[in-house]
């Protein structure tokens, strides 16, 4: 069972349509993506990452991805997801490169 931190219940609204990504890797850590597009059109999305016992180790949530499909910006936070799983020392998103 995975333990949500404070980032994923401010991000959290089951009013909106959101399309999910899970998914669990070789060493038990599960990543869950979710895209969703605000009551203004905005995609937005959340990542976040968690250990085989469940606590989080990375959460992210994004209020907009401009220009961005849902699809689109699902695919991106799935293979960023991944990354954080293997090194989630923090990653500046302007660019990509760590703190």
């Amino acid at each position: 069972m995975r333990h949500r931190g404070q980032c994923y219940w401010a991000w959290a609204d089951p009013r909106l349509h959101t399309r999910t990504h899970d998914e669990a890797l070789d060493d038990g850590t599960t990543i869950d993506v979710q895209v969703r597009l605000s009551p203004t059109g905005a995609t937005q999305m959340f990542i976040g990452v968690y250990a085989a016992c469940g606590m989080v180790i990375v959460e992210e949530a994004y209020d907009s991805r401009p220009n961005e499909s849902m699809t689109r910006a699902l695919a991106w936070g799935v293979g960023r997801a991944r990354r954080l799983a293997v090194d989630p020392e923090p990653v500046r998103r302007d660019t990509g490169k760590k703190a």
